[in-house]
């Protein structure tokens, strides 16, 4: 008999072959309804996939939504590809997995790409596959069997991906009912009727190469979004569409603030508007730390091949380098444009080894530390150009940038300190957020003694900041950490719910020792400085992204490009309208008139699209009277106010936060 014991710590003793369905229906008929699946020792499972050994078991239901939310998708895009497969026959498949609001699968049609508009004919086929209620049946095959299988059916990407996994990998295939079958490790819920019909659409279509790289074939990739049930579905597709309407790409061309081209892949322009914001940003966050002691400095763009040798990043991060020959381009023959014998230099994908080289210059003493460096650091990276969007991905990005070198003693205290400068910061923009400790990855630099006393400082440095308590969400994820060093991360969540990951801290004690950076301690002897990488926006293209659709375009007063615009209904004003425009300039509200022969009602739209917070309306009335009437974005009707009364109402609100 197997001892199966659950969660509040009772044993049941049950024969092999027992499945988790069985041991549900044995506690009760609710339970035995209500299960879905099982943890078996941690391990998520098939709720009909029977016990072979003593284990720990614990039964999974739909109030468990995180893993109920991955058997739905994954068997919505299994689902999928059974539909297509239905009414496309000849279509092979390939990969379907679930993602982080959904599913997709790629395919090879056997005649054409599909589109969009084959959609609504997939998902009916889908719901009646639901419909049927099939059960969905693991089986292990040998891997000869698979292949001759996958072969056999026509199935030349299935059979390529059997053959290379790894020897001794158990090899299982998903029957959906008796008649069609998928290779993978699942799990998935019993049968196919234990989806809710109602709770996924299908998305759009795509292209996508096999296994990712643009040599391969050219797949079609159908993606959707799936739920438990129509309300959480319903409540997604609303997001989305609040998520179109604040588009930073849209809004950006509507408020003229940047724009990007296939002449600089991944690289802004930035138009005099949107650099507007960038710069209050820029001295926002110079002010802070500036406060908190840190020291600015510029770092060159370009560095020897040899120094991210040394710093590890060659070996780990080389494919993300754009890589330059240190040799003037051969112009004068028709040889090649470089030689065999030029030197490599890069572009810098980030700041830390620059930041080092500035540390290592003259003695340190144990008494110079903390010593806390800024950059606003202008990097690049090489990303595939299918990755790129918008400013949330980019090929060169400016960093909010900063290591502090510091003693072992002064870590948790520095780190401490950062916690409380990125809370006054995230809440002077209206973010709130959560924090999570990214834990070692499997590939690493340093030793597990050395792991285990910087994650542990950074749990001290979150305590001692009162940060580590649910209301900050606060978790721990194994793997995540860098490939040098532990690290908090901070999650800001916007106005539609959505989160984005942005601030860190990296407690780091690898690259001290790969560069040698050292300082005098109190005993006379040179120790490592422990070196902390933080950053707050993270970058400013993104941190920008990020903001344009959190206020969906409309900037609190102090980031808003052009606070007020003064316009005009008859010529007549327009000598009143620039006096107006001296005066709330000269009280330090950025504004601007707009003088031209159109119809009042048809300014009063296009500012609005540019999200103009305030527009001053004057005419013959409002020049006799010395008064504007005040239009704010967002609300309904207008004021007649005194130019005084305006900028008194104006100018607090035009001061950064920090400022007031």
């Amino acid at each position: 008999m197997l001892k199966i014991t659950l969660p509040d710590g009772s044993v049941r003793e049950v024969a092999p072959g027992t499945t988790p369905a069985d041991i549900a229906a044995a506690i009760g008929p609710g339970l035995a309804k209500a299960a879905i699946a099982a943890r078996v020792d941690g391990e998520l499972r098939d709720i009909m996939r029977p016990l072979e050994n003593d284990a720990q078991l614990a039964l999974v239901t739909s109030r468990d939504e995180a893993d109920a939310l991955e058997l739905a998708r994954h068997d919505f895009a299994h689902i999928l590809a059974e539909a297509v497969q239905a009414l496309f026959p000849g279509t092979q498949i390939t990969f379907g997995p679930s993602t982080d609001d959904g599913f997709y699968y790629d395919f090879a049609p056997k005649d054409r790409p599909f589109t969009e508009e084959d959609l609504p004919a997939i998902e009916a086929k889908m719901r009646e596959i639901i419909a049927a209620d099939k059960a969905l049946r693991r089986e292990v095959w040998k891997r000869e069997d698979l292949i001759a299988r996958w072969r056999a059916d026509g199935e030349t990407f299935k059979a390529e991906w059997a053959a290379e996994l790894p020897e001794g990998e158990e090899l299982t295939v998903y029957w959906s009912g008796g008649d069609w079958l998928d290779m993978c490790r699942g799990p998935h819920l019993a049968s196919t009727g234990k989806l809710d019909p109602a709770a996924f659409k299908l998305t759009r279509v795509s292209g996508a190469y096999w296994r990712g790289d643009q040599k391969n074939a050219m797949l079609s990739r159908v993606y959707g979004t799936g739920w438990l049930n129509k309300k959480q579905l319903e409540a997604h597709l609303h997001k989305l569409e609040e998520a179109g309407k604040r588009d930073h790409r849209k809004l950006g061309a509507e408020m003229d603030l940047f724009h990007l081209q296939q002449e600089a892949h991944g690289s802004v322009f930035w138009h005099p508007k949107g650099y507007l914001i960038w710069r209050e940003l820029e001295a926002y966050m110079r002010r802070a730390i500036d406060d908190a002691g840190y020291r600015e400095v510029k770092t060159p763009q370009v560095m020897d091949a040899r120094q991210w040798e040394q710093s590890g990043h060659w070996g780990k991060y080389r494919e993300n380098m754009f890589v330059i020959p240190d040799e003037v381009p051969n112009v004068e023959d028709e040889g090649p444009l470089v030689s065999d014998d030029a030197d490599w230099m890069a572009l810098k994908p980030m700041n830390c080894p620059a930041h080092i080289l500035i540390f290592k210059q003259g003695i340190k003493s144990y008494r110079d530390l903390p010593l806390r460096f800024y950059e606003n650091g202008c990097c690049h990276r090489n990303e595939p150009h299918g990755a790129l969007h918008g400013l949330m991905r980019v090929r060169q990005f400016t960093q909010d940038d900063a290591h502090i070198f510091c003693r072992e003693d002064q870590i948790v205290e520095e780190v401490r300190a950062f916690c409380a400068l990125a809370d006054r910061i995230y809440k002077d923009f209206g973010f709130t957020y959560s924090i999570k400790l990214a834990l070692r990855p499997d590939k690493r630099f340093g030793s597990d003694e050395m792991w285990d006393k910087a994650e542990e400082e950074l749990r001290n440095a979150v305590a001692a900041a009162g940060l580590n308590t649910p209301e900050y969400g606060w978790e721990e994820l194994p793997g995540e950490g860098a490939f040098y060093a532990p690290k908090l991360e901070w999650h800001l969540t916007d106005a539609i719910g959505r989160t984005w990951q942005v601030g860190t801290i990296q407690s780091d004690r690898v690259l001290p020792e790969r560069l040698d950076a050292s300082y005098v301690a109190e005993d006379g002897e040179r120790h490592r400085p422990v070196m902390l990488h933080r950053a707050i926006f993270g970058s400013y293209e993104r941190f920008i992204g990020i903001l344009i659709e959190h206020y969906a375009g409309k900037f609190p007063l102090w980031l808003a490009p052009v606070q007020a615009v003064v316009a005009t209904i008859v010529s007549d004003a327009d000598g009143y309208a620039q006096t107006v425009v001296e005066q709330l300039r000269a009280a330090g509200i950025r504004a601007e008139t707009d003088l031209r022969n159109e119809k009042i009602n048809y300014k009063v739209r296009e500012h609005s699209l540019a999200k103009v917070p305030n527009l001053l309306v004057v005419g013959r009335r409002e020049a006799d009277e010395g008064t504007v009437a005040l239009r704010e974005l967002g609300k309904e009707g207008q004021s007649v106010l005194s130019v005084e009364d305006v900028i008194a109402r104006l100018a607090k609100e035009a001061l950064a936060p920090d400022m007031r």
